[in-house]
């Protein structure tokens, strides 16, 4: 996998954020990747789209577990709104086809996530780690 230019509908793309607790992404979570445990991002693409793709009219579904994003940011000792940003550029890359289900397609998807968070102003998340 590379990282493919992203293609843009002539058209207004839609997407829905929910923002929720621990126990009912745990539920989401252990339903849809029958992980029983809460998470910090789930993305739920509306349609499969390749990176590079042009997406349709309905993007798809980002979830954020509240609880999780805050614990996270405390620990990394980062603001709560640099780590959701993170996780939010996170969520739409997957939306956008991308992943890192292995170290190639991780390295391609924290390369993406690094320079759209320094566009942002935001610092480097995996500065100093492996692609996971």
């Amino acid at each position: 996998m590379k990282f493919e230019k992203q293609s843009f509908p002539k058209h207004l793309v839609e997407l829905s954020l929910l923002f929720t607790d621990d126990a009912s992404i745990r539920e989401i979570n252990s339903e849809w990747r029958e992980q029983d445990k809460p998470t910090n991002v789930l993305s739920f693409p509306a349609y499969p789209l390749q990176p590079g793709g042009k997406p349709g009219p309905m993007l798809g579904d980002i979830i954020f577990a509240h609880e999780t994003v805050a614990r996270e940011a405390a620990e990394l000792e980062k603001p709560f709104e640099a780590h959701l940003s993170h996780l939010l550029v996170h969520g739409f890359l997957h939306l956008f086809g991308y992943d890192h289900m292995n170290d190639e397609e991780a390295t391609i998807m924290e390369g993406l996530e690094t320079r759209i968070l320094l566009g942002l102003g935001l610092s480097d998340p995996y500065a100093g780690t492996e692609p996971t």
